[in-house]
């Protein structure tokens, strides 16, 4: 295997001192997911120390350990620096500078993982693909996924994600991009920034990194167009996406069934472009469209990326389609939510067939003084998709009230409440949307799903 660091570049990237000489192939900060090879680095948080892990982290194969406290040992894998925090930074920091692949970051209020998950498997049928795992786009995140980044790889794709003013710039300087992308404005974090111009603005900031002839791309009816050129450097251009006739990249033809999209993409300098996608959803097409811009801001084969975007699956808890129960289908959004998503997933649910749709909606947190207003504005939507609410949650309660009775399945304080009453309303043939911010746990009610689906016998 390829080293992704040896022990020079260590040293030189990160001003350590490291005796030994060593290769590594890939870095971990978590000992329980640490590989035979890994540099493991022993970051210091509130609640944890990496470095009460240095022994197991050796034991278990680890090649090297970044280390600000050594704890006492004196073996020659360690790579000792001022601070670990730090260290992952310049590894990152040194990752891109040795970087001559194109780099694309991606931010927004929504949509920001399954465009980034869009963009890794179009990208992959040009090259070799590296994209931050998960939903890594916070101060350890985006410098791990740049660390990780392989010297061979012809794209990178990176997260970029705050709640509060000030976190993006530094992120962007780190990732430097030659495309950047907003997916959404909307009110997610709205209780920290205190109005959606404001997340508009440090939105806006990942503009201030593009590199030499970069290429922001934004969604045409996003609020903060003012705010997006006034960011924008003078050596970068500005792309709008989506219905209007004015953008740069454009939809037409937008046809939203249960077996997924077809539109046409109009394109600067490659023109009409046909696009089928397999997972349904309004939300997915524009996402696509997104990732298919930024394609074609790099110059490269977008014929070939939208052939490659057919086969887009979306991932566990972001619109994942799977059977649970008996006869129930379930649509997987479980991982976090926001306003404008909580909408964008009901009205897919509209669309998909089923003898009744039921939805199990969580609070959507950091909406500070906007909470229940906001949760009270989705009733509209539930009504719309004609879905049996079950929601939980202090705010969820502002929207259940607001539902006709024929709409409300029941109200829990959380997600483990809810998740019995649930259960027992389910019937075959039902079409079961699970939504709500992370911090809500409705993966509680997904674990309550899959525990009745296959029980353990005695």
């Amino acid at each position: 295997m390829t080293a992704l660091w040896t022990s020079q570049e260590l040293r030189d990237a990160t001003q350590g001192t490291l005796a030994a000489d060593i290769s590594v192939t890939g870095i971990s900060i978590d000992t329980r997911t640490l590989k035979p090879g890994d540099l493991f680095i022993a970051l210091k948080g509130e609640t944890s120390d990496g470095h009460a892990h240095i022994a197991q982290a050796l034991e278990a194969g680890a090649a090297c350990v970044m280390v600000h406290d050594t704890q006492g040992s004196t073996d020659p894998r360690l790579l000792i620096v001022t601070d670990t925090m730090g260290g992952l930074e310049a590894l990152g920091r040194y990752a891109r500078d040795r970087f001559d692949g194109k780099v694309i970051a991606v931010t927004g209020s929504v949509g920001k993982t399954t465009t980034k998950d869009m963009l890794r498997t179009a990208l992959s049928a040009l090259g070799p693909t590296h994209a931050a795992v998960a939903s890594y786009n916070n101060h350890w995140g985006v410098p791990l996924t740049l660390a990780r980044l392989p010297r061979d790889a012809r794209f990178c794709v990176s997260e970029v994600g705050m709640n509060h003013v000030g976190e993006i710039a530094p992120l962007a300087t780190q990732v430097r991009p030659d495309v950047a992308i907003i997916t959404t404005i909307g009110t997610a974090h709205l209780g920290h920034m205190g109005s959606v111009e404001e997340i508009a603005r440090e939105k806006a900031t990942l503009f201030g990194a593009l590199t030499a002839d970069g290429t922001a791309v934004v969604p045409d009816d996003a609020i903060g167009q003012d705010l997006f050129r006034a960011a924008l450097p003078a050596h970068a251009k500005l792309w709008h996406s989506g219905l209007s006739v004015n953008s740069e990249i454009r939809l037409t033809g937008l046809v939203c069934t249960a077996n997924g999209s077809d539109f046409v993409l109009t394109l600067p300098e490659v023109g009409d472009l046909s696009v089928h996608l397999n997972a349904p959803g309004r939300h997915l097409a524009r996402n696509a469209a997104l990732a298919l811009g930024a394609i074609a801001a790099l110059g490269e084969d977008v014929s070939e990326a939208a052939r490659a975007l057919t086969d887009f699956v979306p991932g566990a808890g972001r619109g994942q389609m799977r059977a649970v129960l008996n006869g129930v289908q379930l649509l997987d959004e479980s991982y976090n939510a926001s306003t404008t998503s909580i909408r964008s997933t009901l009205e897919t649910l509209a669309l998909l067939p089923a003898k009744r749709r039921v939805a199990a909606l969580g609070d959507i947190r950091e909406l500070g003084a906007f909470a229940d207003a906001e949760h009270y504005s989705l009733a509209d939507a539930v009504i719309a998709s004609n879905a049996i609410a079950f929601c939980c949650g202090e705010h969820m309660r502002a929207l259940y009230d607001a539902l006709p009775e024929a709409l409300r399945g029941a109200y829990a304080p959380d997600s483990r409440s809810l998740a019995p009453l649930l259960l027992n309303a389910l019937r075959p043939g039902d079409l079961l949307l699970v939504k709500g911010s992370l911090g809500s746990r409705m993966r509680d009610v997904i674990a309550a799903l899959d525990n009745a689906s296959n029980p353990v016998s005695a």
